[in-house]
């Protein structure tokens, strides 16, 4: 995957980040060979994983996120001996998958570790041949017997590692699927709890009152499907559009224009003219950019799009310093009703 160009951080405007305005507590890793407390060492490819793992976790555990910051792009991060070393001590290794953070999988075959992973892909509906049909309204406890809780899990043998590749047509940025994730949260407390049974009862705990977050997250994009089916909104790139579909807003943007700005390609010039001419129909309620990428196919549809009057907001790939998962989420998910409202 040709790496994007990214938008440096001194760039981003505030009001690029306006999203992640909730108060809250970011997911900060702890190098796992320097922990010495004999908490769990888990390890995430990103922070959003880092955050939901440290909500289920608490403070039994050490979680070390190897992205943290918005100036690293996942799709082309090159590993360092540093981040070999702390997976090659991690009890647990979290990732998307779907060939958004390879470089996690690398360092996973690189160090021959035989910790868990659970990959967050093969916990989404629309992943190629899963059998994920968990329901998180309808829980069971965290201690259950591994084969009745982890259906479409990342952690089974048949299925290790299957989420490694990119698979064309498929969405890989499922953290802006809050069902999927109250999934991963229900495999997280599952896996902390298979490593550390003592702390079951608080990884169960801490899950249902995660999985109650989510819950307010759907009703809330309940509420803005009810009232605006229909209306279409453009991306720049496919990363927001779990979120904006369960909101019931319709995908205006032509599939070619979304996928070459996130490969980092030049949009081709037919394309480009397709999209200048959906966002100057008037038939577009909502633009929405990346705020961690740009470049000049971007640039000009937020040009035509604030030339039309048409609203413009910035969406980002991590969770936002002094946000975790469900403030930056509910935040966005505040964004697209106010913006929508107008």
């Amino acid at each position: 995957m040709n790496a994007r160009r990214l938008v440096p951080t001194v760039l981003l405007s505030a009001s690029a980040l306006a999203l992640a305005g909730c108060a809250g507590t970011a997911a900060s890793g702890t190098d796992a060979t320097d922990a010495a407390d004999g908490k769990l060492q888990v390890v995430a490819s990103t922070n959003v994983y880092g955050d939901i793992a440290t909500a289920i976790g608490g403070d039994r555990i050490d979680v070390t996120s190897i992205i943290t910051s918005i100036a690293q792009d996942p799709h082309s991060y090159e590993a360092s001996a540093r981040d070999q070393l702390t997976v090659s001590n991690a009890d647990l290794l979290i990732e998307n998958g779907g060939g958004y953070d390879a470089f996690l999988d690398s360092m996973i075959e690189s160090t021959g570790t035989d910790a868990p992973v659970i990959t967050a892909v093969e916990f989404s509906h629309d992943w190629p041949g899963t059998t994920n049909d968990h329901d998180h309204d309808d829980e069971t406890d965290a201690t259950d017997e591994a084969d009745d809780a982890s259906a479409g899990s990342g952690t089974t043998d048949d299925d290790a590692h299957a989420g490694h590749d990119h698979v064309e047509g498929f969405n890989e940025h499922v953290w802006y699927d809050p069902h999927t994730i109250a999934d991963v949260a229900h495999d997280i407390a599952h896996e902390l709890s298979e490593l550390d049974p003592e702390g079951a009862a608080t990884y169960e705990a801490n899950y249902e009152t995660f999985a109650a977050g989510i819950d307010d997250l759907e009703a809330s994009l309940d509420d803005l499907a009810t009232s605006y089916a229909g209306e279409q909104v453009f991306v720049t790139e496919p990363v927001p559009l779990y979120l904006t579909a369960a909101a019931g807003l319709v995908n205006a943007t032509p599939d070619a224009f979304s996928e070459a700005v996130e490969e980092g390609q030049d949009v081709p010039p037919a394309t480009l003219l397709e999209a200048n001419s959906i966002i100057a129909s008037g038939d577009v309620s909502l633009l929405i950019v990346n705020a961690q990428t740009g470049g000049a196919e971007t640039d000009e549809v937020t040009q035509k799009a604030d030339d039309a009057g048409i609203p413009v907001l910035s969406f980002t790939e991590l969770v936002p310093d002094g946000d975790t998962y469900l403030t930056w989420m509910q935040a966005n998910v505040a964004a697209l009703a106010d913006t929508l409202s107008q």
